[in-house]
């Protein structure tokens, strides 16, 4: 998969496109069906896939203090997309000139005139354009004018509810991992590299991985049973990820695992948290000794929560 960050760049790659563009964040079950049926009109028309993805969001750009926290960054994005089969990304800065340029404009502009666009498949409520005066009829509309197909998907529910990120922010800020898990199709994870921390894990005999966050705000916090991935090993665990008021004054996020049964050097590796339980909520401990007994018990909780997953895994199999 090639990732772009001009649309012209992108069109001397491939010349002309089936389509879509949107936020993608939380890579749902909503978005996997949009983007489903992109493969398939592209697979109809011969034509390689492309998706374009805004940087920063609108509403980080519009309120960035107000802005709700992502579930997926762009490189997490990028690396489901991959996944997923799609042939290219558009990373298209959302900056002062493309909030201010008309639905109009922006479909004359860059997906026609930049672009190549040939199928366009987006949500049917999906809004674009200076004010987000642009909807779904404004694309078929210009899609008959100017030589491109624009198709609608309609909402995805799931269990009775109306799959969204929004939704699934709450269901994580709640700490339903399994409800979120539902709707996004798979556990909800967080990637980065292995960093250099405190290390005061280790001197209390629980030696964490501490995990480079790339965010200002955190769709959760808490202690939670966790299934990391580093390479092709994967590692059950503990994962506190909030901002440590036991040990921290600086107000800023992280998130530390602790791997059972693990002790490689794994500093700069790639990691990924996939958070499968909640076991409580961050709690500021008035002293280390505390702190440390409190943790070998959510690693205790932990592993019973994990033999009584195996169980149960093992009941259904028979």
């Amino acid at each position: 998969m090639q990732v772009f960050t001009s649309a012209q760049a992108a069109a001397r790659a491939f010349g002309n496109y089936a389509a879509t563009i949107g936020k993608y964040d939380g890579m749902h079950l909503g978005h996997q069906r949009i983007l489903a049926e992109l493969k398939v009109l592209a697979a109809d028309s011969g034509l390689p896939t492309l998706v374009i993805l805004s940087e920063p969001q609108p509403e980080e750009f519009f309120f960035p203090a107000e802005a709700p926290p992502r579930l997926n960054h762009f490189l997490d994005k990028v690396a489901w997309l991959e996944d997923f089969g799609i042939d290219a990304v558009l990373r298209m800065e959302f900056d002062h000139t493309l909030s201010h340029t008309t639905a109009d404009d922006f479909v004359r502009h860059y997906l026609v005139n930049a672009l190549g666009i040939r199928k366009l498949v987006v949500g049917d409520d999906f809004r674009f354009g200076k004010g987000r005066s642009g909807n779904l009829e404004l694309l078929q509309t210009l899609g008959r004018q100017l030589g491109f197909e624009a198709l609608g998907i309609g909402p995805c529910v799931h269990d009775e509810e109306r799959v969204s990120s929004t939704l699934i922010r709450q269901y994580l800020q709640q700490g339903n991992c399994d409800r979120a898990a539902r709707l996004l199709g798979r556990p909800y994870s967080i990637s980065g590299e292995v960093v250099h921390g405190m290390k005061l894990g280790r001197e209390l005999g629980v030696p964490t991985a501490n995990v480079g966050l790339n965010a200002a705000r955190l769709p959760m916090t808490g202690v939670f049973c966790v299934e990391s991935t580093i390479g092709h090993n994967q590692v059950q665990g503990v994962a506190n990820i909030g901002f440590k008021p036991s040990v921290s004054s600086t107000g800023e996020p992280s998130l530390e695992v602790h791997l059972f049964d693990f002790s490689r050097n794994i500093y700069g590796e790639h990691i990924k948290v996939s958070f499968l339980h909640k076991l409580r909520e961050e709690k500021k401990l008035p002293d280390l000794q505390t702190l440390k007994t409190t943790m070998m018990e959510d690693l205790d909780n932990a592993r019973q929560y994990f033999a009584a997953r195996r169980n149960k895994g093992s009941e259904q199999q028979q």
